[in-house]
């Protein structure tokens, strides 16, 4: 299956080290990426740290394991690959690289949230939406 790359991004009013907390504790992602319904964490760390994984449990039933491939605290960026069909050997994977930049200009202080989207193209079009839904409520 062809493989394509998607950006997309929002921005919004929550202060960036704020909208990192939000990243940075998979408990909360439930809260502001309302098509997942709840995230379960392996043993091991329960804060944002490469190596970490778990299965992402979301709308409809589905659920998609991941694993978080990079963490950049410092620069509020960092990576992760969802597995979304585990029956498959090899797995239709998606790579997800988010960032965080905070933005001041004449209107004050903001946070923009950045995500490039990497996988087979019909789904990373369709979830491109969902996903800036989600970014929009991360901001805000």
């Amino acid at each position: 299956m062809r493989r394509s790359e998607v950006t997309t991004s929002a921005r919004g009013p929550v202060p960036v080290e704020e909208a990192w907390e939000r990243y940075a504790d998979p408990s909360r992602w439930a809260d502001w990426a309302p098509h997942l319904r709840r995230v379960e964490l392996a043993p091991g760390p329960d804060r944002l740290e490469a190596g970490m994984s778990g299965t992402v449990r979301g709308s409809l039933g589905l659920a998609v394991d991941f694993v978080v491939t990079a963490v950049d605290e410092p620069a509020r960026a960092w990576s992760w690959t969802v597995r979304l069909v585990r029956p498959v050997p090899t797995g239709l994977t998606l790579e997800l690289h988010h960032t965080l930049a905070e933005v001041r200009d004449h209107t004050g202080s903001s946070t923009v949230a950045g995500l490039a989207l990497r996988g087979p193209a019909p789904v990373v079009l369709a979830y491109r939406p969902v996903a800036r839904w989600a970014l929009r409520r991360l901001v805000t």
